[in-house]
This record gives C-alpha cells, sequence and structure tokens, in this order.
C-alpha cells in the first residue's frame, strides 16, 4: 500500500482532498492505480487501513464519509476495521448502512461481520447474516462456513448447529478444523474438542501449531495426561516441538493436570522462553499452593523479564494461599513500583491477600481506595470478613453493595451465610438467605448446608433438621455433613447418628462419620457397635487427613504436622504448647475429651 501506512496526519478535515493531494505528491506510478475515481477509491481504502492499524478510528470513519463512491470493498474496509478495534457495535451498523444503500455484500463482508456478531455474542444478528448469506448463494464460501461455525459455536447453547454448518460444507482447511476444536474447548467439552482432532488426524487434514495448541487446550480442560502425552508425541513427530505457542500450551497441560515434576523438567528443556511461558509456570505452583511459586517468581525477574499483571495475579494468590504477609507486602509494592495499582483485578487479589495473611485492616484499605469495584471486589471482602469473625461488618457490606447497584449472585450469598454463621448471626444471616429470591437466585445444596451451619451452630439443630427434610432436592453429604457437626458440638447422639448414618450412605469412605458413629456407640456403652464401624472404615483403607498449620517467623515458613518431630523447630513448638496447657489449667479451663475417644487408633 505505499509509503500510505507509515503517515499519520495531524488532521482530516479534508481527508479526501488529503488523499488526492498525497497522490500528486508522492508521484505513485499511474500503472498502479485505476484512472479517475476509482483510483482515489483504492488509495482512500488503504490510507482507511492504515488509519485503523494505528488506532485512528475516527479519521478512518470521516475518510470514509468524504468518499462520494463506495464499492463493496471500501464498505468491507471499515466493516473490518471496526472489528478489529473491537467495535463490534460500530461494524454492525456500517453493515446495516451497507446493505441499506443496496450495495451487496461479498462473502468477505460477511465473514467480517459475523466475527462482530460473535463477539457481540448476538446470536439473532448472526441468523440474519446467515439468511442473507444463503439468499446471495454466499453459503458455500470457506470464509463465510467458517466465520459461520465460528459464531454458532460461541452465540450456541449446545455445539448441534456449529456441528451442521461443519457437515454440509463440501470444502475445509486448517481453520474449519481448528474452530470447531476451539468451540468444544471453550464450552468445556475437552473430549469432543479431542474427537474432533482425531477425526482431522484420520481425514489427513493440514496441521498448523494453532490446531495443536488447543487440541493440548482440551487435554488440559478434562485434566488428562495421558492424552496430553499422546499428543506431545505427535507434536514432536510433526516437527512443532520447539513452537513456543506450542510449548507454552504443553506446559499449561502438565500444570494443569497436576503433573508439576514433567512441568518443571518440560520448562527447563525449552529451547525458548518468554514471559507466558514464566506465567504458565507460575500459575500451575500457585494452583497447588507450592511455596516453590515464590522461587520461580524470583528466578524469573533475575533472569530479566519483567512481571506484568498476570504474573502479580499469580505471586498474590501465591502468598494468600501460603499466608505470608512479609511477601505478599514485597509483592504489593513491586505493583506499585510499576504503576500497576489502579488494575481491577490485582486490587480483588490483594483484597484476598491481606485477608488470608490476617490483615484485615489492610485488604479494608484497598478496597477503600478501589475507583471501581466489582461483584469480585466486595465478595473478596465479605469473604475476608467472615474468615476474621466480622460477621456484622460483612451483612453492612452486602447492604452497601446492594444500594451500590450490584446484584448479588451465589457466591456472595455463600460469603455472607458464612460469615453470620461464625459470627452467631442468626437471624441476619436467615434474613439474607430470605431475600435471595429478590434476586432470582436459587439456593443450591451448598447454600442450604450454609443455612443448616448457621442454624446448628447456633443450636437450633432441630430447625436445620427441619430445613433440611423441606428441601426441594436430596440432600448430599455436605448438608448431612454439616448436621452432624452440629450434632457434634451440642452433644446430639441420637440426630447424630442419623446424620452420621446419611453422609456414610452418600459416601461410604467418609472417615471422619465414622469416627463420630464409633464413639457414639463408646458413649452408650455399645461396645460391638463401636468396634463394627472402626472395622467397617479400615476396610475402606481411608484415614482421617492430618491438619498443617504453618507460621511466618523472620521471612521464613514453618509448617507443622501432628506427630511431626522432624525439625528443630518442633522443639520450640512444643514448649509453647506447654506454656499455653499451663496457661489454660491457670484458668480453670477443662478440655472436652469425649469426642476423642479412641481416635487415636486412627492415628489421628
Amino acid at each position: 500500500m505505499y509509503a500510505a501506512r507509515k503517515i499519520v496526519p495531524l488532521s482530516t478535515k479534508n481527508s479526501l482532498q488529503w488523499v488526492q493531494n498525497y497522490t500528486t505528491r508522492t508521484k505513485i506510478p499511474i500503472a498502479n492505480l485505476s484512472k479517475g475515481a476509482k483510483g482515489s477509491a483504492i488509495l482512500a481504502t488503504n490510507v482507511m487501513r492504515s488509519f485503523f492499524d494505528n488506532g485512528l478510528i475516527d479519521d478512518a470513519r470521516a475518510l470514509f464519509d468524504e468518499m462520494p463512491e463506495r464499492d463493496v470493498v471500501m464498505w468491507t474496509a471499515m466493516i473490518a476495521g471496526y472489528t478489529s478495534c473491537n467495535q463490534y457495535v460500530h461494524s454492525w451498523t456500517v453493515f446495516c448502512e451497507m446493505v441499506n444503500n443496496w450495495e451487496n455484500p461479498n462473502a468477505f463482508t460477511l465473514s467480517n461481520v459475523l466475527k462482530a456478531c460473535k463477539s457481540l455474542q448476538c446470536l439473532a444478528r448472526g441468523g440474519l447474516v446467515h439468511g442473507m448469506a444463503i439468499k446471495l448463494g454466499l453459503e458455500g464460501s470457506l470464509y463465510v462456513d467458517n466465520a459461520l461455525m465460528d459464531m454458532y459455536a460461541t452465540c450456541c447453547i449446545s455445539m448441534e448447529d456449529a456441528c451442521s454448518i461443519f457437515r454440509d460444507m463440501k470444502e475445509k482447511n486448517m481453520v474449519t478444523w481448528t474452530t470447531l476444536i476451539t468451540g468444544y474447548t471453550h464450552r468445556g467439552d475437552g473430549y469432543g474438542g479431542l474427537q474432533v482432532f482425531r477425526e482431522m488426524l484420520l481425514d489427513e487434514a493440514e496441521l498448523n501449531p494453532h490446531s495443536f495448541s488447543i487440541a493440548i487446550r482440551a487435554c488440559a480442560a478434562i485434566g488428562s495426561n495421558t492424552f496430553g502425552r499422546q499428543i506431545h508425541a505427535a507434536v514432536i513427530k510433526n516437527g512443532f516441538g520447539s513452537n513456543l505457542p506450542v510449548m507454552n500450551s504443553m506446559l499449561d497441560m502438565y500444570c494443569r493436570c497436576g503433573f508439576l515434576s514433567e512441568a518443571n523438567a518440560y520448562f527447563y528443556e525449552m529451547s525458548e522462553k518468554n514471559l507466558i511461558t514464566w506465567n504458565t509456570l507460575l500459575a500451575g505452583y500457585e494452583r497447588l499452593g507450592s511455596k516453590e511459586a515464590l522461587n520461580i517468581f524470583s528466578q524469573m525477574e533475575s533472569e530479566g523479564f519483567r512481571p506484568n499483571c498476570f504474573t502479580f495475579t499469580s505471586i498474590t494468590a501465591a502468598c494468600a494461599n501460603l499466608a505470608v504477609l512479609n511477601c505478599g507486602k514485597q509483592v504489593h509494592g513491586g505493583i506499585i513500583c510499576r504503576g500497576l495499582q489502579g488494575n481491577l483485578v490485582l486490587a480483588n487479589a490483594l483484597i484476598d491477600m491481606y485477608a488470608k495473611c490476617g490483615s484485615i485492616a489492610d485488604s479494608r484499605k484497598i478496597f477503600n481506595e478501589m475507583s471501581d469495584r466489582n461483584l469480585v471486589s466486595w465478595t473478596s471482602m465479605m469473604i475476608g470478613y467472615g474468615a476474621h469473625g466480622y460477621g456484622k461488618e460483612a451483612v453492612k457490606l452486602f447492604d452497601e453493595m446492594v444500594v451500590s447497584g450490584i446484584r448479588p449472585d451465589r457466591i456472595v450469598f455463600m460469603a455472607v451465610l458464612s460469615a453470620c454463621s461464625h459470627a452467631g448471626l442468626i437471624d441476619e444471616g436467615l434474613r439474607c438467605f430470605e431475600s435471595m429470591r429478590n434476586y432470582n437466585v436459587t439456593p443450591d445444596q451448598e447454600i442450604y448446608g450454609c443455612v443448616v451451619d448457621l442454624l446448628g451452630r447456633g443450636g437450633r439443630v432441630e430447625e436445620a433438621y427441619q430445613l433440611i427434610k423441606g428441601m426441594p432436592f436430596k440432600p448430599n453429604e455436605s448438608v448431612w455433613g454439616a448436621l452432624l457437626g452440629a450434632c457434634k458440638a451440642h452433644k446430639l447422639p441420637s440426630m447424630g447418628k442419623l446424620a452420621a448414618l446419611k453422609v456414610l450412605d452418600l459416601r461410604p469412605n467418609k472417615v471422619g462419620a465414622y469416627v463420630m458413629l464409633s464413639n457414639i456407640y463408646a458413649a452408650e456403652g455399645k461396645w460391638g457397635e463401636s468396634a463394627r464401624m472402626r472395622k467397617l472404615m479400615r476396610r475402606t483403607g481411608s484415614r482421617k487427613e492430618a491438619g498443617r498449620s504453618w507460621i511466618e517467623v523472620r521471612n521464613q515458613v514453618y509448617s507443622f504436622v501432628v506427630g511431626d518431630k522432624v525439625g528443630s523447630h518442633t522443639e520450640w513448638a512444643h514448649g509453647v504448647v506447654e506454656l499455653l496447657i499451663l496457661h489454660m489449667k491457670e484458668a480453670g479451663y477443662i478440655p472436652d475429651l469425649h469426642c476423642l475417644i479412641h481416635d487415636l487408633e486412627d492415628g489421628t
């Protein structure tokens, strides 16, 4: 397009005149342009595309409006330009103008406007374009069919319409296959995506790096390391083993499948790395709560990579999971130094991090300083208040959120109910539960579990049981588990038996229920039944998972497990425990050992 792409004029008040002057000034060979108005139209179209490439959307529109005659190429360039700049509504508006001006679109016009319909998630408009494609005889065009398939895969509730387009296509290319695989994978159907990829291989279709990347993502979506390894072998066989996007996808697959040792080995074998590579490995370690994420972050910076918002989101979440406040503050400082403190996602992550690290005041400070808040911001703050026992503050924040115009969702109600439960605010929690219908939120198993826990902690166990009986669906293990915990806390063996048996009926390997039943029978003197529960528990091969605690002292994280005797820090821990026991005795505290009957047998 000659030198036009490099020119960015300060003003385009008379863009058409500018184009004509530019043609004369640059002495473009007349052989390269058609004579007359058509020549100016071609150059104007090229300049218009250059404006869009440089983000000069208003200038492109001004030039378009000044053109006395517009052909299909110019209309298409305008629609494509708006679509490429994420101005999808304007793209659709120009398309409507084009049709109203009796200018018939071509295949490229329809493919670009279908991209806009897809991004707008507007199935109705996409259907209208499909109808026009049939009317104009363009349905068989590869560009149109690929765009139609992509639109239907994104906008429909199922893949049926996209597959119908795919089956009727007489010609397919790699974009066709990749679009269908992507459609399945993005809606969480990794198996469907892998099935299409298998058909692609059997059809001996042309493969490219993107088709492998999306197939690898499908493996990650279903957590299948086996399929992932097979595709890894196919990647190497087809010569894409050194392609960076493919390598990043492979790394992500190993991380999401939980194979961090393989991911780590693959990471160090990679011939090339970019920031996405480091972010992928960092996110993998963060998801599994490993403190190795902190080392990865330090190593990344030492190798000269500048962290971005995604990096800081992962490392902030890692600090939250490990409850390392000092590290979290250092990360926060890095965010401020790079001018990223205004990023909404990062601010939400910081609220969560400070709350989990025990500094709820810092969480509130971040929340108050936010210029913009979304549902996640409010929810994170409410969860933080609930975890710290500030139920009244959580309820007050909920009311403020509703007044601000943000509608609560299921997660918000769970956060408030949990906060009320831990703070003993039964009436406030029930008021919140009753208000769910005002926001078209239907209580599910988890919500009912929260309400049962709320009532149970407050001693209203019979009321909790009646709530369970009145549920519109069969209670699951978590609901009965909440009732079981309440019976244990308030020493109600009869109802505790019922709840424990319900839990075991739904989840036979639930160790806690066996222990609870065994203890109830032992307290009643039914030693035979107690022993039978222990035998059944041993047959399941399950054991209660030992709890782990950790604390940060002088930038060092120390972890503790029941019965742990390894490490010098355990001597300090036992010394502190003995001191606490002494203080408890002096305060006149009498421990309740009833719930610990026979627990030593299963080693907990």
